[in-house]
């Protein structure tokens, strides 16, 4: 007999919680300014292209979207995440519905993913991560319809959420990969004997193919990414770190998802769903060996927070009193720390909060703990938010104190990819010359050589770089630096070379060659 789901849908119940999400997040929007990834993913809307070295194009199209039609603020460029986190939390209210929870069970799993630290973060700032973490919790949905109604309809937009989630971020291939060993391990391994299985793989596949060229055709750039990851960032990642962090990013509310996850594993009445724990370990042990980052698992987190609230829905019954309690419990909690990971609050009152949460909350120290594994007064997220407005205005000044025909043969090289983005994004309205890099994928659009008699160069090595260029120009002057002591860009120099000598510019071409081929 055909899946119907008699009781309500809990529309409108489930719309108060999508816009409690939503008014945080507009809460957080413009405080600060742009985040040093941000400024990357708006530089590649000006060089669309079926892929990019560290990420899929998908972010670009957005990218391009937002510039096009809403502006270069920051308020446009977080929008579309806020949009997307509202819509995650009404999966959430819907994923709950489906696994038969009502009005207690869709409250508790939407309270919890809203005042999880871990979605908190992640949700506001304009990265793949939530587009990607809206991609998973959108597929565990429509794999539930399929296994509730076995309308094949949803199998085909299962195939194509799981081709522009790709598109979105690599890890979407691995999530849809468990969630099929899930499927084929569970009893609902008859659901994967159907032909149509066949279709849904194609049409993903036909999505990615365009970026599988890409990658061909550039040498596996995403290989080079995962490279380095490993080793500038994931080797400091350890299995007891990734474990315990699994178990604190949601903070109070790992209660919620834990007894969700038991409940899909061991409940007969969720034998149906069972596929969604197993997908989740699989998942889980995979990053566990990969070293992966916390962040990558948040997306199959929604799904057992929506089992978690159906399970305790089951326990409390109509006890309202406890009901109230366990609410209050998954909130408050997690509400008084929201300041330290969502920037709802102005520099000053974040960074008191911050320096009584290291003095007096000694668990929450890891958040303060940026990949030089230092504490430091912030996150590594806010301060990456700082000194970039700071960096544009000197540059500019440098840059306006050059006479006209000094300024029609100046370059501006950077040396990351957040110096560049900065200097061409904010630096637009003072016309300035677009900044080159060779980092990240900067090196995909960057000029064949650098031959201006003058370069104002973006030395992240703090001015280390002066001696090396004293033997490649006729002279290097450090004119200035990035002075805001919370930025991560503390401390870089700005210098100015003049009359650079041939072997500066080899060292350019061959670097340059050796970034194209990577």
């Amino acid at each position: 007999m055909p899946y119907k789901n008699q009781r309500s849908s809990y529309t409108n119940f489930i719309l108060i919680f999508v816009c409690i999400k939503v008014a945080l997040n507009l809460l957080a929007i413009s405080n600060y300014g742009f985040h040093r990834d941000e400024l990357l993913h708006l530089a590649l809307a000006d060089h669309l292209d079926w892929g990019y070295k560290e990420v899929p194009p998908f972010i670009a199209i957005v990218a391009w979207l937002i510039k096009a039609f809403l502006g270069g603020s920051v308020f446009a460029a977080r929008l579309f995440p806020t949009i997307c986190s509202g819509l995650i939390i009404w999966l959430t209210g819907k994923i709950t519905v489906e696994l038969g929870g009502r009005k207690f069970a869709i409250a508790l799993a939407c309270l919890g993913v809203i005042f999880s630290p871990a979605f908190m973060a992640t949700g506001y700032l304009f990265q793949p991560v939530v587009f990607d973490q809206l991609w998973w919790v959108l597929t565990v949905w429509l794999l539930l319809r399929y296994v509730n109604t076995q309308a094949i309809k949803y199998l085909y937009f299962i195939g194509l959420v799981l081709g522009v989630g790709i598109l979105t971020k690599y890890t979407m291939l691995f999530f849809a990969g468990a969630l099929l060993l899930g499927l084929a391990i569970s009893k609902q391994r008859r659901l994967l004997l159907n032909r149509h299985v066949w279709g849904v793989v194609g049409m993903a596949f036909l999505i990615v193919l365009p970026n599988f060229i890409w990658q061909i055709i550039h040498h596996w750039p995403v290989l080079t990414h995962m490279a380095e990851l490993r080793t500038q960032q994931l080797e400091y990642v350890s299995s007891v770190e990734f474990i315990a962090q699994q178990f604190m990013v949601h903070g109070v509310a790992v209660i919620v998802w834990l007894v969700g996850f038991l409940f899909l594993l061991f409940s007969f009445k969720m034998r149906k769903y069972q596929s969604l724990a197993v997908g989740y370990v699989l998942m889980f042990v995979f990053l566990l060996l990969m070293n992966g980052k916390n962040y990558y698992l948040f997306g199959a987190y929604p799904m057992l927070f929506a089992a978690g609230g159906y399970g305790f829905e089951r326990w409390i019954k109509s006890n309202i009193a406890l009901r109230v309690v366990m609410l209050a419990l998954v909130t408050i909690p997690n509400l008084i720390i929201l300041p330290l990971v969502l920037p709802v609050l102005p520099l000053k009152p974040t960074l008191a909060v911050f320096k009584y949460a290291n003095s007096n909350v000694h668990f929450l120290s890891f958040l303060t703990r940026w990949q030089d594994q230092k504490q430091h007064p912030l996150t590594q997220d806010y301060a990456d938010m700082l000194g970039w407005d700071e960096l544009t205005e000197k540059v500019t000044r440098i840059y306006n104190n050059l006479t006209p025909e000094q300024q029609r043969n100046t370059q501006i090289y950077a040396d990351n990819y957040g110096e560049a983005g900065a200097l061409n994004h904010l630096g637009k309205p003072n016309n300035l010359p677009l900044a080159a890099s060779l980092n990240s994928s900067f090196a995909l659009w960057a000029p064949p050589s650098l031959n201006a008699r003058y370069i104002i160069y973006i030395d992240d090595d703090k001015g280390d770089k002066i001696k090396r260029f004293e033997a490649l120009a006729d002279s290097c002057v450090k004119m200035d630096e990035i002075t805001n002591p919370l930025a991560v860009e503390k401390g870089t120099a700005i210098l100015l070379l003049t009359n650079p000598k041939p072997g500066l510019k080899d060292i350019y071409k061959t670097e340059l060659a050796r970034k194209r081929v990577q």
